[in-house]
Protein backbone atom coordinates (compact mmCIF):
# COMPACT_ATOMS: atom_id res chain seq x y z
CA UNK A 1 0.00 0.00 0.00
CA UNK A 2 1.23 3.50 -0.83
CA UNK A 3 2.02 5.70 2.14
CA UNK A 4 1.22 9.41 1.90
CA UNK A 5 3.11 11.84 4.10
CA UNK A 6 3.05 15.55 4.78
CA UNK A 7 5.15 17.98 6.80
CA UNK A 8 3.83 20.74 9.05
CA UNK A 9 5.65 23.76 10.49
CA UNK A 10 4.70 25.87 13.52
CA UNK A 11 5.83 29.20 14.88
CA UNK A 12 5.86 30.91 18.25
CA UNK A 13 5.86 29.66 21.79
CA UNK A 14 3.73 26.73 23.02
CA UNK A 15 0.14 27.79 23.66
CA UNK A 16 -0.40 25.60 26.71
CA UNK A 17 1.51 23.38 29.14
CA UNK A 18 0.90 20.26 27.09
CA UNK A 19 3.44 17.60 28.02
CA UNK A 20 2.33 15.35 25.13
CA UNK A 21 3.85 17.76 22.60
CA UNK A 22 7.59 18.40 22.55
CA UNK A 23 8.46 22.02 23.31
CA UNK A 24 11.46 22.02 20.98
CA UNK A 25 9.69 20.55 17.95
CA UNK A 26 9.15 23.07 15.15
CA UNK A 27 8.48 20.79 12.16
CA UNK A 28 6.48 17.56 12.17
CA UNK A 29 6.36 14.79 9.59
CA UNK A 30 3.06 12.90 9.54
CA UNK A 31 1.81 9.84 7.71
CA UNK A 32 -1.74 10.26 6.39
CA UNK A 33 -2.31 6.76 4.98
CA UNK A 34 -2.89 4.02 5.93
CA UNK A 35 -3.27 5.47 9.46
CA UNK A 36 -2.42 8.91 10.76
CA UNK A 37 0.73 9.07 12.86
CA UNK A 38 3.74 11.27 13.58
CA UNK A 39 6.85 9.70 12.06
CA UNK A 40 9.48 12.39 12.65
CA UNK A 41 10.09 15.77 14.27
CA UNK A 42 12.68 18.46 13.63
CA UNK A 43 13.68 20.74 16.48
CA UNK A 44 14.66 24.37 16.99
CA UNK A 45 12.64 25.97 14.23
CA UNK A 46 10.07 28.78 14.18
CA UNK A 47 8.80 28.97 10.61
CA UNK A 48 6.41 31.68 9.36
CA UNK A 49 3.79 31.19 6.61
CA UNK A 50 4.98 30.08 3.16
CA UNK A 51 8.50 29.42 4.45
CA UNK A 52 8.69 25.60 4.38
CA UNK A 53 10.09 23.54 1.48
CA UNK A 54 10.69 19.78 1.32
CA UNK A 55 12.78 17.54 -0.96
CA UNK A 56 13.27 13.78 -0.93
CA UNK A 57 16.29 14.17 1.33
CA UNK A 58 16.07 17.54 3.11
CA UNK A 59 13.76 20.06 4.75
CA UNK A 60 14.33 23.82 4.34
CA UNK A 61 12.74 26.18 6.85
CA UNK A 62 13.21 29.96 6.89
CA UNK A 63 13.08 31.40 10.40
CA UNK A 64 10.60 33.97 11.65
CA UNK A 65 11.88 37.58 11.51
CA UNK A 66 15.37 36.32 10.65
CA UNK A 67 17.63 36.07 7.61
CA UNK A 68 18.49 32.41 8.23
CA UNK A 69 17.29 29.12 6.76
CA UNK A 70 17.58 25.88 8.73
CA UNK A 71 18.42 22.77 6.71
CA UNK A 72 17.38 19.37 8.10
CA UNK A 73 18.26 15.86 6.94
CA UNK A 74 15.12 13.75 6.60
CA UNK A 75 17.07 10.49 6.85
CA UNK A 76 18.94 11.44 10.04
CA UNK A 77 16.21 13.63 11.53
CA UNK A 78 18.67 16.32 12.63
CA UNK A 79 19.70 19.83 11.68
CA UNK A 80 22.39 19.72 9.01
CA UNK A 81 23.16 23.42 8.45
CA UNK A 82 22.17 26.99 9.20
CA UNK A 83 22.43 29.28 6.16
CA UNK A 84 22.47 33.07 6.53
CA UNK A 85 21.34 35.50 3.83
CA UNK A 86 21.78 39.28 3.60
CA UNK A 87 18.01 39.96 3.96
CA UNK A 88 15.13 38.55 5.97
CA UNK A 89 13.35 35.70 4.21
CA UNK A 90 9.56 35.91 3.82
CA UNK A 91 8.80 32.95 1.51
CA UNK A 92 10.48 29.90 -0.04
CA UNK A 93 9.80 27.37 -2.80
CA UNK A 94 11.81 24.36 -3.99
CA UNK A 95 12.08 23.06 -7.55
CA UNK A 96 14.38 20.03 -8.00
CA UNK A 97 17.79 21.20 -6.69
CA UNK A 98 17.02 24.93 -6.70
CA UNK A 99 15.61 26.81 -3.70
CA UNK A 100 13.89 30.13 -4.39
CA UNK A 101 13.65 32.63 -1.54
CA UNK A 102 11.64 35.86 -1.38
CA UNK A 103 13.12 38.61 0.75
CA UNK A 104 11.61 41.37 2.85
CA UNK A 105 13.16 43.95 0.51
CA UNK A 106 11.33 42.58 -2.54
CA UNK A 107 14.20 40.57 -4.01
CA UNK A 108 14.30 37.02 -5.27
CA UNK A 109 17.26 34.88 -4.18
CA UNK A 110 18.08 31.69 -6.11
CA UNK A 111 20.21 29.04 -4.40
CA UNK A 112 21.42 25.90 -6.18
CA UNK A 113 21.61 23.56 -3.21
CA UNK A 114 23.76 21.00 -5.06
CA UNK A 115 26.53 23.46 -6.10
CA UNK A 116 26.20 26.46 -3.79
CA UNK A 117 25.64 28.90 -6.64
CA UNK A 118 23.61 31.94 -5.63
CA UNK A 119 21.83 34.49 -7.82
CA UNK A 120 20.03 37.60 -6.56
CA UNK A 121 17.61 39.67 -8.61
CA UNK A 122 17.01 43.43 -8.21
CA UNK A 123 14.19 44.55 -5.92
CA UNK A 124 11.49 44.19 -8.58
CA UNK A 125 8.82 44.18 -5.86
CA UNK A 126 8.68 47.39 -3.82
CA UNK A 127 7.58 45.44 -0.74
CA UNK A 128 8.17 41.99 0.75
CA UNK A 129 7.76 38.83 -1.37
CA UNK A 130 5.13 36.99 0.69
CA UNK A 131 4.44 33.89 -1.45
CA UNK A 132 6.11 31.90 -4.24
CA UNK A 133 4.74 29.24 -6.59
CA UNK A 134 6.79 27.23 -9.10
CA UNK A 135 6.24 25.19 -12.27
CA UNK A 136 8.93 23.38 -14.31
CA UNK A 137 9.51 26.51 -16.42
CA UNK A 138 8.07 29.48 -14.54
CA UNK A 139 8.24 31.05 -11.10
CA UNK A 140 5.52 33.30 -9.68
CA UNK A 141 6.07 35.72 -6.81
CA UNK A 142 3.36 37.57 -4.88
CA UNK A 143 4.06 40.61 -2.76
CA UNK A 144 2.59 43.07 -0.30
CA UNK A 145 2.75 45.61 -3.14
CA UNK A 146 -0.34 43.87 -4.68
CA UNK A 147 1.58 42.62 -7.75
CA UNK A 148 2.39 39.12 -8.99
CA UNK A 149 5.54 38.72 -11.11
CA UNK A 150 6.05 35.84 -13.56
CA UNK A 151 9.69 34.81 -14.07
CA UNK A 152 11.34 32.50 -16.58
CA UNK A 153 13.30 29.90 -14.61
CA UNK A 154 15.85 29.16 -17.41
CA UNK A 155 16.60 32.88 -17.56
CA UNK A 156 16.98 33.12 -13.77
CA UNK A 157 19.47 30.22 -13.88
CA UNK A 158 21.44 31.68 -16.82
CA UNK A 159 25.19 31.36 -16.19
CA UNK A 160 25.97 34.68 -17.87
CA UNK A 161 26.40 37.14 -14.99
CA UNK A 162 25.63 40.12 -17.25
CA UNK A 163 22.04 38.98 -17.85
CA UNK A 164 19.51 41.41 -16.37
CA UNK A 165 16.89 39.62 -14.29
CA UNK A 166 13.47 41.08 -14.98
CA UNK A 167 9.97 39.58 -14.76
CA UNK A 168 8.49 38.12 -17.92
CA UNK A 169 4.99 39.33 -16.97
CA UNK A 170 3.46 41.43 -14.18
CA UNK A 171 -0.09 40.64 -13.01
CA UNK A 172 -1.38 43.84 -11.42
CA UNK A 173 -5.18 43.72 -11.11
CA UNK A 174 -5.24 43.45 -7.30
CA UNK A 175 -5.58 46.53 -5.10
CA UNK A 176 -4.14 45.17 -1.85
CA UNK A 177 -1.43 42.81 -0.59
CA UNK A 178 -1.20 39.29 -2.03
CA UNK A 179 -1.96 36.72 0.68
CA UNK A 180 -1.64 33.43 -1.24
CA UNK A 181 -0.58 32.09 -4.62
CA UNK A 182 -1.17 28.66 -6.20
CA UNK A 183 -0.39 27.43 -9.71
CA UNK A 184 -1.32 24.45 -11.87
CA UNK A 185 1.40 22.20 -13.26
CA UNK A 186 0.33 22.34 -16.91
CA UNK A 187 3.00 23.55 -19.36
CA UNK A 188 0.54 24.31 -22.18
CA UNK A 189 0.41 28.11 -22.69
CA UNK A 190 -3.34 27.91 -23.35
CA UNK A 191 -4.35 25.93 -20.26
CA UNK A 192 -1.90 26.79 -17.48
CA UNK A 193 -3.49 28.86 -14.72
CA UNK A 194 -2.53 30.40 -11.42
CA UNK A 195 -4.76 31.81 -8.70
CA UNK A 196 -3.85 34.77 -6.52
CA UNK A 197 -5.63 35.77 -3.30
CA UNK A 198 -5.52 39.30 -1.93
CA UNK A 199 -6.60 41.44 1.00
CA UNK A 200 -8.92 43.26 -1.41
CA UNK A 201 -11.35 40.32 -0.77
CA UNK A 202 -10.83 38.78 -4.18
CA UNK A 203 -9.12 35.91 -5.98
CA UNK A 204 -8.13 36.18 -9.63
CA UNK A 205 -7.62 33.21 -11.94
CA UNK A 206 -4.90 34.02 -14.48
CA UNK A 207 -3.39 32.67 -17.64
CA UNK A 208 -0.04 33.72 -16.24
CA UNK A 209 2.06 33.10 -19.36
CA UNK A 210 -0.09 35.50 -21.37
CA UNK A 211 -0.75 37.86 -18.45
CA UNK A 212 -4.54 37.60 -18.95
CA UNK A 213 -7.08 37.55 -16.07
CA UNK A 214 -9.59 34.77 -16.73
CA UNK A 215 -12.01 35.24 -13.84
CA UNK A 216 -12.35 37.37 -10.69
CA UNK A 217 -13.90 35.81 -7.55
CA UNK A 218 -15.25 38.05 -4.79
CA UNK A 219 -15.49 36.87 -1.16
CA UNK A 220 -17.28 38.23 1.96
CA UNK A 221 -13.88 38.61 3.68
CA UNK A 222 -10.37 38.40 2.35
CA UNK A 223 -8.85 34.95 1.62
CA UNK A 224 -6.00 33.97 3.93
CA UNK A 225 -4.79 30.92 1.99
CA UNK A 226 -5.61 28.94 -1.14
CA UNK A 227 -5.29 25.36 -2.35
CA UNK A 228 -5.64 24.13 -5.94
CA UNK A 229 -6.97 20.75 -7.00
CA UNK A 230 -4.13 18.58 -8.47
CA UNK A 231 -5.84 18.73 -11.89
CA UNK A 232 -6.66 22.46 -11.53
CA UNK A 233 -10.40 21.71 -11.52
CA UNK A 234 -11.31 23.50 -8.29
CA UNK A 235 -10.05 26.19 -5.92
CA UNK A 236 -10.32 25.96 -2.12
CA UNK A 237 -10.08 29.16 -0.09
CA UNK A 238 -9.99 29.93 3.62
CA UNK A 239 -11.24 33.39 4.56
CA UNK A 240 -10.61 35.63 7.53
CA UNK A 241 -14.02 34.90 9.06
CA UNK A 242 -13.26 31.15 9.32
CA UNK A 243 -15.25 30.00 6.27
CA UNK A 244 -13.94 27.48 3.75
CA UNK A 245 -15.03 27.86 0.13
CA UNK A 246 -14.89 25.42 -2.79
CA UNK A 247 -15.09 26.90 -6.29
CA UNK A 248 -15.56 24.37 -9.11
CA UNK A 249 -14.09 25.91 -12.26
CA UNK A 250 -15.74 23.47 -14.70
CA UNK A 251 -19.15 22.76 -13.15
CA UNK A 252 -22.47 22.97 -14.98
CA UNK A 253 -22.02 26.77 -15.10
CA UNK A 254 -18.33 26.74 -16.00
CA UNK A 255 -16.21 29.71 -14.97
CA UNK A 256 -13.42 28.98 -17.47
CA UNK A 257 -13.09 27.56 -20.96
CA UNK A 258 -15.40 27.49 -23.98
CA UNK A 259 -18.35 26.25 -21.87
CA UNK A 260 -18.38 29.48 -19.88
CA UNK A 261 -21.52 31.54 -20.61
CA UNK A 262 -20.21 34.82 -19.20
CA UNK A 263 -17.45 37.18 -20.23
CA UNK A 264 -14.16 36.77 -18.40
CA UNK A 265 -14.47 40.37 -17.17
CA UNK A 266 -17.62 39.44 -15.18
CA UNK A 267 -16.82 39.06 -11.47
CA UNK A 268 -18.39 36.15 -9.59
CA UNK A 269 -19.62 36.58 -6.02
CA UNK A 270 -18.73 33.56 -3.84
CA UNK A 271 -21.01 33.45 -0.83
CA UNK A 272 -21.86 29.83 0.07
CA UNK A 273 -19.16 28.09 2.09
CA UNK A 274 -18.86 24.30 2.20
CA UNK A 275 -17.53 24.35 5.75
CA UNK A 276 -16.61 26.50 8.73
CA UNK A 277 -13.74 25.98 11.12
CA UNK A 278 -14.47 25.60 14.84
CA UNK A 279 -14.28 28.86 16.80
CA UNK A 280 -11.64 27.48 19.15
CA UNK A 281 -9.37 26.73 16.15
CA UNK A 282 -9.54 30.05 14.31
CA UNK A 283 -9.48 30.58 10.53
CA UNK A 284 -7.19 28.27 8.57
CA UNK A 285 -3.79 29.90 8.03
CA UNK A 286 -2.58 27.19 5.61
CA UNK A 287 -4.07 24.36 3.55
CA UNK A 288 -2.88 21.50 1.37
CA UNK A 289 -4.55 18.82 -0.76
CA UNK A 290 -3.33 15.24 -0.95
CA UNK A 291 -2.06 13.47 -4.08
CA UNK A 292 -5.43 12.35 -5.50
CA UNK A 293 -7.39 15.44 -4.50
CA UNK A 294 -9.79 13.74 -2.07
CA UNK A 295 -8.56 15.09 1.29
CA UNK A 296 -7.80 18.65 2.37
CA UNK A 297 -5.80 19.35 5.52
CA UNK A 298 -5.95 22.76 7.17
CA UNK A 299 -3.67 24.24 9.82
CA UNK A 300 -4.90 26.74 12.42
CA UNK A 301 -3.39 29.40 14.71
CA UNK A 302 -4.44 27.50 17.85
CA UNK A 303 -2.49 24.39 16.81
CA UNK A 304 -5.21 22.20 15.30
CA UNK A 305 -4.76 20.11 12.16
CA UNK A 306 -8.16 19.42 10.60
CA UNK A 307 -9.03 16.90 7.90
CA UNK A 308 -11.78 17.63 5.34
CA UNK A 309 -13.20 14.91 3.07
CA UNK A 310 -13.70 16.66 -0.27
CA UNK A 311 -15.74 13.86 -1.81
CA UNK A 312 -18.51 14.01 0.79
CA UNK A 313 -17.98 17.60 2.02
CA UNK A 314 -18.58 16.32 5.55
CA UNK A 315 -17.60 18.15 8.73
CA UNK A 316 -13.95 18.24 9.64
CA UNK A 317 -12.16 15.84 11.97
CA UNK A 318 -9.20 16.80 14.11
CA UNK A 319 -6.00 14.92 13.27
CA UNK A 320 -3.69 16.48 15.84
CA UNK A 321 -3.05 19.50 18.05
CA UNK A 322 0.52 20.78 17.84
CA UNK A 323 0.14 23.35 20.66
CA UNK A 324 1.50 26.19 18.49
CA UNK A 325 0.37 28.26 15.53
CA UNK A 326 0.46 26.12 12.37
CA UNK A 327 2.00 28.04 9.44
CA UNK A 328 2.68 25.66 6.54
CA UNK A 329 1.62 22.23 5.25
CA UNK A 330 3.55 20.47 2.47
CA UNK A 331 2.59 17.08 1.01
CA UNK A 332 5.24 14.72 -0.34
CA UNK A 333 4.32 12.72 -3.43
CA UNK A 334 3.78 8.97 -2.86
CA UNK A 335 5.04 8.46 -6.44
CA UNK A 336 8.18 10.60 -6.70
CA UNK A 337 9.57 11.30 -10.14
CA UNK A 338 12.62 9.09 -10.79
CA UNK A 339 15.88 11.02 -11.09
CA UNK A 340 19.19 9.64 -12.38
CA UNK A 341 21.22 11.36 -9.65
CA UNK A 342 20.63 12.45 -6.07
CA UNK A 343 22.48 15.19 -4.21
CA UNK A 344 24.49 13.79 -1.32
CA UNK A 345 24.91 16.99 0.70
CA UNK A 346 23.59 20.52 0.64
CA UNK A 347 26.25 23.06 -0.35
CA UNK A 348 25.97 26.44 1.34
CA UNK A 349 25.43 29.35 -1.07
CA UNK A 350 28.28 31.47 -2.31
CA UNK A 351 27.67 34.86 -3.95
CA UNK A 352 30.22 35.58 -6.66
CA UNK A 353 32.04 33.98 -9.59
CA UNK A 354 33.93 30.78 -8.97
CA UNK A 355 34.15 27.15 -10.07
CA UNK A 356 31.25 25.04 -8.79
CA UNK A 357 31.48 21.31 -8.14
CA UNK A 358 28.51 18.97 -8.34
CA UNK A 359 28.70 15.86 -6.18
CA UNK A 360 25.88 13.39 -6.62
CA UNK A 361 24.92 9.81 -5.96
CA UNK A 362 23.99 7.59 -8.90
CA UNK A 363 20.53 6.27 -8.17
CA UNK A 364 20.83 2.94 -10.02
CA UNK A 365 21.76 -0.70 -9.51
CA UNK A 366 25.51 -1.27 -9.97
CA UNK A 367 25.51 -5.04 -9.50
CA UNK A 368 25.53 -5.78 -13.23
CA UNK A 369 28.39 -4.57 -15.38
CA UNK A 370 27.19 -2.04 -17.92
CA UNK A 371 28.87 -0.11 -20.71
CA UNK A 372 28.88 2.95 -18.47
CA UNK A 373 30.45 1.10 -15.51
CA UNK A 374 33.22 -0.26 -17.79
CA UNK A 375 33.96 3.26 -19.03
CA UNK A 376 33.89 4.54 -15.44
CA UNK A 377 36.51 2.01 -14.33
CA UNK A 378 38.80 2.44 -17.35
CA UNK A 379 41.70 4.85 -17.59
CA UNK A 380 40.84 7.22 -20.36
CA UNK A 381 38.50 6.13 -23.14
CA UNK A 382 38.41 2.32 -23.72
CA UNK A 383 39.64 1.05 -27.10
CA UNK A 384 36.35 -0.62 -28.01
CA UNK A 385 34.50 2.65 -27.51
CA UNK A 386 36.96 4.47 -29.78
CA UNK A 387 36.63 1.74 -32.45
CA UNK A 388 32.82 1.96 -32.34
CA UNK A 389 32.99 5.72 -32.71
CA UNK A 390 35.32 5.48 -35.74
CA UNK A 391 33.08 2.87 -37.39
CA UNK A 392 30.05 5.09 -36.77
CA UNK A 393 31.75 7.95 -38.62
CA UNK A 394 32.71 5.69 -41.53
CA UNK A 395 29.26 4.09 -41.90
CA UNK A 396 27.06 5.54 -44.65
CA UNK A 397 24.31 7.81 -43.52
CA UNK A 398 20.98 6.02 -43.32
CA UNK A 399 18.01 7.91 -44.63
CA UNK A 400 15.21 8.26 -42.18
CA UNK A 401 11.54 8.28 -43.03
CA UNK A 402 11.59 12.06 -43.21
CA UNK A 403 14.61 12.12 -45.55
CA UNK A 404 12.97 9.61 -47.90
CA UNK A 405 9.81 11.72 -48.03
CA UNK A 406 11.80 14.86 -48.81
CA UNK A 407 13.76 13.05 -51.52
CA UNK A 408 10.52 11.83 -53.14
CA UNK A 409 9.05 15.33 -53.11
CA UNK A 410 12.28 16.70 -54.55
CA UNK A 411 12.18 14.22 -57.43
CA UNK A 412 8.56 15.13 -58.19
CA UNK A 413 9.45 18.80 -58.27
CA UNK A 414 12.36 18.14 -60.66
CA UNK A 415 9.99 16.26 -62.98
CA UNK A 416 7.68 19.29 -63.09
CA UNK A 417 10.64 21.62 -63.69
CA UNK A 418 12.00 19.45 -66.51
CA UNK A 419 8.55 19.32 -68.15
CA UNK A 420 8.30 23.10 -67.99
CA UNK A 421 11.78 23.47 -69.47
CA UNK A 422 10.93 21.08 -72.36
CA UNK A 423 7.71 22.99 -73.09
CA UNK A 424 9.57 26.30 -72.99
CA UNK A 425 12.24 24.97 -75.36
CA UNK A 426 9.61 23.65 -77.83
CA UNK A 427 7.72 26.97 -77.77
CA UNK A 428 10.90 28.93 -78.37
CA UNK A 429 11.84 26.66 -81.29
CA UNK A 430 8.46 27.25 -82.98
CA UNK A 431 8.85 31.01 -82.47
CA UNK A 432 12.28 30.95 -84.18
CA UNK A 433 10.96 28.88 -87.08
CA UNK A 434 8.00 31.26 -87.61
CA UNK A 435 10.27 34.28 -87.49
CA UNK A 436 12.66 32.75 -90.05
CA UNK A 437 9.73 31.94 -92.40
CA UNK A 438 8.45 35.56 -92.30
CA UNK A 439 11.93 36.87 -93.01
Amino acid sequence: MLTESYLVSVTGQPLANNTAVSKDAGIYEHTLHPSHSTTNTFKKSSTPRNCLAVSDTHVFAAQDEKSTVHVYSRAKGNQEAVVTFPERIQSVALLDDVLFLGSQEGRLIIWEICTGRQVTTPACHVQAVTCIAATPYHLLTGSDDANVHVWSIPRLLELDSTIEHEPQETLSNHRAAITSLVVGQSVNPDTNICVSGSKDKSCIVWNYQLGIPLRTLLFPSFPLCLALDPCARAIYASSEDGSLFAIDLFAEKALLGPQSTEESSTAVQVSSAFGATPQDAGPASCMAINYDGTILISGHPHGQLLRWDLSSRADSTELSNLNASVTSIVFTSPLPTPRPTKSVTVVKPFLGSRTYNFTAQLDSDATEETRFSKMLQSKGVPNDVIEQAILAFQAPVQDGVGDQELRRENEELWEVINEQRALQKKTLQRYIEAKSANA
